[in-house]
């Protein structure tokens, strides 16, 4: 069959996405439940319902948990550091720039490129770029390209006990003491 140049041009370019997506290996959210979902009362089906909200509120929930067992529990604790509109990190402890996850579930190439301009950007500026994930069912190429891009990168009991040795506070028991206390299931 004799195809006009239009048509060859179209079917490599689904030639070349039809290899690209064969080659994607998306990391599908693990069945079980966090720590911070076992405080809510929360399970994978509700989560489920809404995976964005979820994913954002816990990651938000995750950061202010982090950031003020930090600010209590650490002389050296200073506030993110900002650029115009953008935030770097999340907090600083001594020379520890620290960005917090909920879970690295996305590879679009603008978050990636936003992590490895903040992580030189701080590495600029002396310190040493921090993820503290709490999830462990991460997007494998996501987190390879942010260690790549410069960031150190510590998930789940991992992440723990990085906070466990930098502030002396047990947040992993700390959570787990509290399953179930603020449940919102009915």
């Amino acid at each position: 069959m004799n195809q006009n140049p239009l048509d060859q041009t179209l079917e490599n370019i689904l030639q070349r996405y039809s290899l690209s997506f064969s080659l994607k290996v998306f990391s599908e959210e693990s069945a079980t439940e966090d720590d911070l979902m076992r405080v809510f009362g929360l399970t994978q089906l509700i989560k489920a319902e809404n995976k964005q909200y979820w994913g954002r509120e816990l990651g938000m929930c995750w950061q202010r948990v982090i950031t003020e067992v930090c600010r209590e529990n650490c002389e050296d604790f200073r506030t993110p550091i900002r650029q115009g509109k953008d935030e770097l990190c999340d907090l600083i402890i001594g020379l520890d720039a620290i960005d917090t996850k909920y879970r690295i579930g996305s590879g679009d190439a603008g978050t990636l490129k936003k992590f490895r301009e903040y992580a030189g950007k701080l590495q600029g500026l002396g310190l040493t770029p921090i993820l503290l994930i709490l999830r462990t069912d991460n997007l494998p190429q996501a987190i390879n390209a942010c260690r790549m891009g410069g960031w150190t990168v510590m998930e789940g009991s991992h992440a723990y006990e990085y906070i466990r040795n930098k502030t002396g506070f047990d947040l992993e028991s700390w959570l787990q003491d509290r399953r179930n206390r603020y449940s919102i299931a009915s």
